[in-house]
């Protein structure tokens, strides 16, 4: 859930991926692209650590990327 929607707001923001994994690198998160593409795509789990920082770069409430929002119609 927490993936999908940081893809989303992501996506809405305007943010390139390529361009959040590094904002979250230069906030000290060690990630790489391929893990990051793991979690959007809901392969892996995101740490709270992640949750934390994209939280940050998106400029909303970790609450908020818990919703499950994406599913509804």
């Amino acid at each position: 859930m927490v993936g999908r929607n940081i893809e989303r707001l992501r996506k809405e923001k305007g943010i390139k991926q390529k361009d959040f994994i590094s904002k979250m690198q230069t906030m000290g998160l060690d990630i790489n692209p391929t893990s990051y593409s793991k979690l959007e795509g809901q392969i892996r789990l995101a740490s709270d650590k992640e949750v934390y920082y994209a939280a940050k770069i998106l400029d909303v409430s970790t609450d908020v990327l818990f919703k499950n929002s994406v599913n509804k119609p």
